[in-house]
């Protein structure tokens, strides 16, 4: 980083520049190598995981157990609150306890369970219970991963990070219908349905990588196995110029933590961002069942249903790079909203199917392409002592998935979904709003630190300042 103002640590100091980019670049390498791929892969099983059962809809899971459309909806929204209510304290433990990864993979293990017994359910109380406390432990995962990767990569390494984390739910979008199908065919073997296979293997799946899982992440940015103790120096130096030294678990508790963030009103400002986008995300949660009023088979249906998700994952990894390396946040975020803006507007004009499948195939990828960047702003704006990060990350999350719980009711309405569609039109053009006004706050708050003002508890710490921090834009 050529602009920090941390001095080097003294065993780089007989390296050349060169040299120490060199370094740099192996280091970071070595760091994703060992994150990203296990990160991925537990996003990954964790969407199959959740959305499994709009998949299992197209294989009669409604009809066997006699679910009404009602009690179906009530099926996939009774998840997120047991995904809303286990996030802060979740979140709070994981900043404060010095085996994050540890905690993260078991909750995986869980998770990997009780999607396995959802195969026993033969009711709707059955699968409500089993939906429930399935949110429950999947909440520990994405704002403890969010948290956990702010422990290792600084704010111009982030954006980049998130759009490959947030690859894993996109790609068990995209291929989750696809393995759907396979695991379709075996309806009836051994007398079991279709469905009842898909919640078992991919259950059985989860607890066999979350076992893995746990062997090979590292713990903190101090003990990492398999690096040179150069490069670790490289990563903790590269990491502390741009943030500053950890102010972490011992300097709060976790209520102090949570007030810390409350009284931000960064916090405030990006939860409605979030929330505002998630609004519109809520077309994900029955993307097979919208795709469907396209008038296909089940099977040209679940296959439908990929390209959207493919075409993200590259506008993510496209925006988040490109909003790392020009260290902007705002134009990354408010772009990819505009198209999702006409994306809704073309799906409330027409029930042309060519159209309307060109609107979905923008859907995913406007959505989270601006997603990834909005959680570099979380991470990079709210980011000191570490409890306040931890807590500000699941309160926001849990804030923004509380939407998925009456979303689900808007789309009613087949084929045209015309108050889903609404709903989020005006969802994404509000999110370009807050996030004017986001960008309008942070722009005064590091014109008052130009001027040597004082931010108070709000501000950069004393490390933060030596170090030249100021929010990204």
């Amino acid at each position: 980083m050529e602009d920090a103002q941390l001095p080097i640590p003294e065993n780089l100091r007989s390296l050349s520049e060169v040299e120490v980019a060199r370094l740099g670049r192996k280091a970071v390498f070595k760091l994703d190598c060992t994150l990203m791929p296990c990160l991925t892969t537990m996003f990954i099983m964790n969407y199959l995981d959740r959305q499994n059962i709009a998949s299992a809809k197209l294989n009669d899971i409604d009809v066997d157990l006699g679910l009404s459309s009602v009690q179906y909806q009530t099926s996939v929204s009774i998840l997120f609150v047991g995904y809303i209510l286990m996030q802060v304290p979740s979140n709070i433990i994981v900043g404060k306890i010095k085996q994050p990864a540890y905690y993260i993979c078991a909750a995986m293990g869980v998770w990997g369970i009780i999607s396995t017994l959802m195969m026993l359910v033969h009711n709707f109380v059955g699968i409500v219970i089993c939906r429930f406390f399935l949110g429950f432990a999947e909440a520990v995962f994405f704002p403890g991963a969010l948290y956990y990767m702010s422990l290792f990569y600084n704010r111009k390494q982030y954006a980049l990070r998130s759009a490959i984390l947030f690859s894993g739910s996109q790609l068990g979008n995209a291929f989750g219908g696809l393995l759907a199908i396979a695991i379709f065919d075996l309806d009836d073997v051994n007398g079991i349905e279709g469905w009842r296979w898909l919640f078992l293997i991919e259950g059985c799946v989860t607890i066999a990588f979350a076992i893995l899982f746990v062997v090979v992440l590292p713990n903190s940015i101090r003990h990492l196995h398999g690096f040179t103790e150069q490069e670790k120096d490289w990563i903790i130096w590269n990491y502390e110029a741009d943030l500053g030294r950890q102010r972490g678990k011992e300097e709060a508790n976790g209520r102090e933590g949570l007030m810390l963030a409350v009284k931000d009103p960064k916090m405030w400002l990006l939860m409605a961002l979030l929330t505002s986008i998630y609004i519109a995300a809520g077309v994900v949660n029955f993307f097979p069942s919208v795709v469907s009023g396209l008038g296909y088979s089940r099977n040209v249906t679940l296959g439908l249903t990929a390209p959207p998700f493919v075409l993200s994952i590259i506008c993510m990894l496209i925006n988040g790079y490109f909003s790392d390396r020009r260290g902007k946040r705002y134009i990354h975020i408010v772009c990819p909203l505009a198209v999702g803006v006409a994306a809704n507007i073309i799906a409330v004009s027409t029930l042309n199917i060519a159209a309307r499948y060109a609107a979905m195939m923008l859907m995913p990828g406007s959505i989270y392409a601006a997603v990834v960047v909005v959680l570099s702003w979380i991470t990079g704006t709210l980011n000191q002592p570490a409890l306040k990060r931890a807590a500000s990350i699941a309160a926001i999350n849990a804030v923004a998935n509380s939407v998925n719980i009456w979303t689900s009711y808007l789309y009613r309405s087949a084929p045209r979904y015309l108050p889903a569609f609404l709903t989020n039109l005006a969802a994404m053009a509000l999110a370009v709003c807050i996030a004017t006004a986001t960008r309008v706050y942070l722009s005064r708050e590091n014109a008052k630190m130009d001027r040597g003002e004082d931010l108070g508890r709000n501000g950069p710490t004393e490390s933060q300042k030596s170090a030249g921090y100021r929010h990204m834009t």
